[in-house]
């Protein structure tokens, strides 16, 4: 119809319908943003007994509990643990779940000086390194979001570091402990590091503060506050004193393990983490091409009220946050097949969240109900994610994994009448024609609860090439040599538990979604076996072929002019030439160097690198493309790697992630 501006011809009534239109139009805009759902596009983690999600599924594939005694590096078990329940000024527990590198961090990698480092909360040092990892697994460089309305929403609670640097003498506290340690730095120091301008939250609601996180994050993308999200929580155990405050409350299981729904419950075991999700609209996320990885349909959260006592939980409240989370993700409670619940293992608890689940899914033929719990204990302000994570994971691997420490199903809920399976083994969870659909649950301990609707990933049309290059180019760069030798060590293993990935994403995801350091390797490989084998030759101190290595200046780009033969197809260097970022011309017609001819090169008079060059006549049109990139890669030159992906093809995938080089930092 026409707009409102054109229509002075019109009728009234005709007018009339126009503006009706077009509001209506608007109306259905706002309602469908409303609704909009969420890809998740990438996910990091550091979870007891798991460094990243590969690791965290193998621990929940195979029924692993990764709760072990208390290491002495947090607290001294024998001054701070007893046996006997309820002793003054002890723990009732040696157990908890934990993560390594307590002390350990790579200041230099994000450019963080010694002094200030010894300062730096372990929570926000996690965070410093998992957002990275998240963002690797989602094939996003870091630069890239400079500058970018890129929001972040991050759930925690946890003081133990900031009250360790405040107990000691006055005179050794510096200029960095509140921005160390304040919690409203956690998110703003990744808005600082990354460069980001949208939105920065951190959140504390208790056990439920990294699923609010989700919750604010979602509306943050819907209302075009966000175009990206850093989303997702964490949680440091460094002093015993929480511990012995929750031990007094007798909220702690003695034994250190969360029996989710058996009769045996009693308390839940204390375990620390991280967890990081990237999210972006699921539109955007179809267009760019990202590796979705599940969808967020909806969320919601609302608080407990008035009851008992301030931790008791208000069932209540929790069938109206599920309910309201379906409403806004358009979903009916028949739909979901899953629910991750909060599942502290805590008698009251459970029996509560029970009868709220009851109610909300009294009409589903079954309901499996899951509990990351039971694998990795309560990681409180980063709990939430963990099971998001559990979830998005379980989806991908078409398998629910079981719920550990089930004896006897909770004796005061009457199962058979109920359509909840608490899995003991691992369940099979197969696409059918409509999409899975799982909730969420996290109910904190200040009566803030929060549900999250997922759904499996959409169907992804294939975008490799129609016509294979026969040569493709790889590349690795590290902020250091032991990092790149370290960073090939990975892949190399990687490539061999994984020979089925296509070379074509592999060599994406290393070209365009990673940031290109001053330590650099690259290669030219037909296969990924080709590439593994040269990987391999690298690591036993080999020299393939077509392989080459190098040290750039990254704050000086060389300027590259290239005597090229005739002999090169005029279509292939322009394509060539399409490729790099800054090329310089030489009569007009851009140049490329095909191969370095006894690595030389001299200056000419416009300080520009001149490299003399030749052609390798054993060599296809591809392979001297790839190979003339590769050596351009290796001597700084930047190369459009956007434009070199639409040329090669390949999708996004799954690959290993920066291995950070740790020293000590602390203040004892």
């Amino acid at each position: 119809m026409e707009s409102l501006a054109a229509s002075d011809n019109l009728s009234p009534t005709k007018k009339a319908l126009l503006a009706l239109k077009q509001m209506r139009d608007k109306i259905d805009t706002l309602e469908k943003a409303k609704h909009e759902p969420i890809a998740i596009i990438g996910i990091g983690c550091r979870f007891p007994g798991a460094d990243n999600p590969e690791e965290f599924w193998q621990l929940l594939s195979q029924g692993g509990n990764a709760i072990t005694k208390v290491p002495e590096v947090h607290w001294d078990l024998k001054q701070y643990c007893s046996d006997a329940v309820n002793t003054p000024g002890k723990i009732c527990t040696a157990y908890g779940g934990f993560v390594p590198h307590l002390k350990e961090f790579d200041a230099a990698f994000f450019r963080i000086a010694p002094r200030e480092a010894i300062s730096l909360d372990p929570q926000q040092r996690l965070l410093l390194e998992v957002s990275w990892e998240a963002l690797e697994n989602a094939a996003i460089p870091a630069e890239e979001l400079k500058g970018t309305a890129t929001g972040v929403f991050i759930g925690i609670c946890g003081t133990d570091y900031w009250h360790q640097l405040l107990n000691r003498n006055p005179n050794q506290i510096d200029a960095y402990l509140t921005t160390g340690n304040t919690h409203s730095l956690a998110s703003g120091r990744l808005s600082h590091f990354y460069g980001l301008t949208a939105p920065s939250i951190s959140l504390d609601t208790a056990c439920s503060s990294s699923l609010v996180a989700v919750h604010l994050a979602i509306k943050s993308l819907r209302d075009r506050e966000s175009n990206l999200a850093i989303v997702g929580g964490v949680n440091r155990l460094i002093a015993p004193q929480v511990s012995i405050n929750f031990s007094q409350a007798k909220m702690l299981s003695p034994d250190g393990l969360c029996k989710t729904f058996d009769t045996s419950a009693n308390g839940f075991v204390r375990s620390e983490g991280c967890g990081i999700v990237i999210l972006k609209r699921l539109d955007d996320a179809i267009a760019d091409r990202d590796n979705i990885q599940a969808v967020l349909l909806g969320s919601a959260v609302n608080q407990d009220g008035r009851t008992s006592s301030i931790t008791t939980p208000n069932s209540l409240s929790q069938q109206a946050v599920i309910k309201q989370a379906l409403k806004n993700s358009k979903i009916k409670p028949s739909q979901v097949s899953y629910v991750e619940s909060h599942g502290t293992g805590t008698s009251l608890g459970d029996l509560i969240e029970i009868e709220a689940l009851s109610s909300v899914f009294a009409y589903n033929e079954q309901l499996i109900l899951g509990a990351v719990k039971t694998n990795i204990g309560h990681l409180e302000s980063a709990s939430g994610i963990a099971s998001s994570i559990k979830t998005v994971l379980s989806l991908q691997k078409s398998t629910i994994p079981a719920n550990l420490h089930l004896k006897q199903p909770h004796n005061q809920i009457d199962w058979q009448k109920s359509p909840f399976i608490l899995p003991k083994n691992n369940l099979s969870w197969e696409k059918k024609e409509q999409p899975r659909i799982a909730g969420v649950s996290a109910f904190g301990l200040s009566g803030t609860n929060a549900h999250v609707i997922i759904s499996e990933a959409p169907d992804m049309e294939d975008s490799h090439t129609v016509i294979r290059p026969d040569s493709n180019l790889f590349s690795l760069s590290a902020r250091n040599k032991p990092a790149l030798q370290q960073l090939v060590t990975n892949y190399t293993e990687y490539l061999e538990k994984n020979p089925h990935l296509n070379l074509e994403d592999i060599c994406l995801t290393v070209n365009i979604g990673r940031s290109h350091f001053n330590h650099r390797l690259a290669l030219t490989a037909s296969s990924t076996l080709e590439l593994q084998s040269k990987l391999r030759q690298f690591i036993n101190q080999k020299t393939p072929t077509e392989f080459w290595q190098g040290k750039v200046n990254l704050n000086s780009e060389p300027k590259v002019t290239v005597i090229n033969s005739p002999e090169v197809q005029k279509p292939l260097l322009d394509l060539a030439a399409s490729m790099l970022i800054n090329p310089v011309a030489d009569l007009d017609v851009a140049k490329i160097c095909w191969e370095i001819n006894d690595q030389s090169s001299l200056q000419s008079n416009e300080n520009q690198t001149v490299i003399f060059t030749k052609i390798n006549h054993e060599l296809d049109d591809w392979q001297l493309l790839t190979s003339g990139l590769a050596q351009l890669y290796i001597l700084g030159v930047a190369i459009n790697w956007q434009t070199v992906a639409k040329n090669f093809g390949g999708n996004r995938i799954t690959l290993p992630t920066y291995p950070f080089q740790r020293q000590t930092y602390w203040w004892d």
